[in-house]
């Protein structure tokens, strides 16, 4: 119901297309954007992680770049920072690093009639609480395993 939509919300950070620029409300958050950019990132719309933007850059590529609908523009989430032990180049070193659990799905149907709509699977990465990169492809962050209580 509505209050289950309201909690799950507060657990996820929005995220806007920028197709229109024009529109009211994508209007809206550009603004707001260019006047907190600590509060969000913006994400080129492709995979392998790295060119995301931050602070400065983010401020100058909505006030310049022609064509923004290559982008999302996404709620910056502040993460928990952590000590941990990250084993990369067989070598272990113990650094402040903040983890990011993805959850993913799959959904398929045909002419609005679903086929599949199922998790898929999930995977928890962890990076450097100093760096803003996060792709485990890209060298920004390792695997990791969740610890469960």
């Amino acid at each position: 119901g509505g209050e289950d939509g309201r909690i799950w919300r507060r657990c996820f950070g929005s995220l806007w297309a920028l197709d229109d620029p024009e529109e009211p409300q994508t209007k809206q958050v550009i603004e707001h954007a260019k006047m907190n950019p600590h509060l969000y990132v913006l994400k080129p719309q492709r995979e392998g992680g790295g060119n995301n933007l931050y602070d400065g850059d983010l401020v100058k590529a909505l006030e310049e770049e022609p064509d923004l609908s290559a982008y999302i523009l996404m709620q910056r989430i502040v993460a928990p920072i952590r000590k941990s032990f990250l084993l990369r180049n067989g070598e272990c070193v113990e650094a402040d690093t903040l983890s990011e659990l993805g959850i993913y799905g799959v959904y398929l149907s045909d002419n609005g009639r679903e086929i599949i709509n199922q998790c898929s699977g999930a995977l928890v990465r962890t990076k450097l609480a100093s760096s803003n990169e996060g792709g485990v492809t890209a060298g920004f962050a390792c695997l990791s395993t969740p610890l469960l209580h």
